[in-house]
């Protein structure tokens, strides 16, 4: 079982290093989460790269119930995580002959030193949390199926996030209330996703318990302080390169970034 995972797991990182498409899912496709969570662990021993934050991603019906959770997490290496200066659009790549989507994401980053258990309510998270920023997760994966073969495999391969595009931060963010923030994304400036945080499960400080709860249980520490990407608001977009995608969070701000290929490494 640990040399399949670890077999899987060599196959993703090396398309990922080479920027190459992966026809077939590479070994026998993970039943459930703890053999996908064995497998994206193995890839990141892999990989060796250092995580700043991690992506989390709903889980739809009937998924949910099967696999026994509304979420799941994937990590988001430090050398993937862009600063977008003001009217700027950074490039981020993508794997063009696989997948390659963008989602507008409240990002939230939880406190160094913020360790021991998880979490329990609104109160317990918002402690944990230093700050806010409007941002854009970029999803890719060369393995084109990524997200239609189900969530198992979609968090076997780092779940699906290629990248992080860290826009203005949110000024009085503990008194707002970011479920009610209306985000609209659009693609060379036509609008393609409307919607709000509100319909994402128990929103943004929902996604930081899931994500600290699925940590402590893996046995990785959050001590050092990350970047939780809480969740799709719009949508999952799917872009190809040369295309500029802008996320705007009402009153808020905007944060934009250009697709580009990815090379390899």
């Amino acid at each position: 079982m640990y040399e399949q995972a670890k077999a899987v797991a060599q196959a993703f990182v090396t398309a990922r290093r080479n920027a190459a498409r992966l026809d077939a899912y590479p070994g026998s496709p993970p039943r459930d989460l703890v053999e996908a969570y064995r497998i994206q662990d193995q890839a990141i021993l892999l990989d060796g790269r250092r995580i700043a934050g991690w992506k989390v991603g709903r889980i739809n019906p009937p998924d949910d119930t099967r696999l026994g959770s509304d979420r799941l997490a994937g990590p988001i290496f430090a050398d993937s995580v862009v600063f977008a200066r003001r009217g700027a659009a950074p490039e981020m790549p993508v794997f063009e002959p696989g997948f390659a989507a963008a989602e507008a994401e409240f990002l939230l980053h939880v406190a160094a030193g913020a360790g021991g258990s998880p979490p329990r309510d609104e109160a317990e998270t918002l402690r944990r949390v230093d700050e806010v920023r409007l941002g854009i997760e970029i999803a890719s994966s060369p393995y084109p199926r990524i997200n239609a073969d189900g969530a198992a495999v979609t968090a076997s391969d780092f779940g699906n996030n290629f990248g992080l595009v860290l826009g203005p931060r949110v000024g009085d963010w503990r008194d707002a209330d970011l479920c009610a923030i209306e985000v609209t994304t659009t693609l060379d400036g036509q609008v393609i996703g409307v919607g709000t945080a509100a319909a994402m499960l128990d929103g943004p400080l929902g996604a930081v318990r899931f994500l600290l709860a699925n940590l402590a249980e893996r046995g990785i520490d959050a001590a050092a302080g990350l970047w939780v990407s809480t969740g799709a608001i719009t949508g999952v977009h799917p872009v190809r390169p040369g295309q500029t995608v802008t996320a705007r969070f009402e009153t808020l701000g905007e944060v934009s970034c250009r697709i580009a290929a990815a090379a390899r490494r």
